[in-house]
């Protein structure tokens, strides 16, 4: 299975859609100056999904899959990306004041 059929495979479980391979787009990252996240996102369309009609999917640095739906804020692999960051960053935040 390639990488990408392995994502759709993760996008047909997750969003019950139907995943058509669109594009690979490269991302970078930066805050203050700093790389933080560098890779490429594969984008797909999304055939059956209520409410998205482009999904974004990539794996995180710990081989982790990602993905986002193209709503509200979300509007391009960078959007995808950046909003991955702040939700990781405040689940750390959540787990460290437990």
């Amino acid at each position: 299975m390639t990488p990408i059929e392995e994502l759709a495979e993760v996008i047909r479980k997750l969003h019950g859609a139907q995943p058509t391979h669109r594009e690979s787009v490269p991302v970078k990252e930066t805050f203050k100056g700093e790389t933080v996240w560098e890779g490429i996102v594969e984008v797909f369309d999304l055939i059956g999904h209520p409410r998205a009609a482009i999904v974004y999917a990539w794996k995180n640095d710990a081989d982790h899959h990602v993905t986002a739906l193209h709503l509200g804020p979300i509007k391009s692999a960078a959007d995808a990306v950046r909003a991955a960051i702040v939700q990781e960053f405040r689940s750390l935040e959540s787990a460290e004041e437990t």
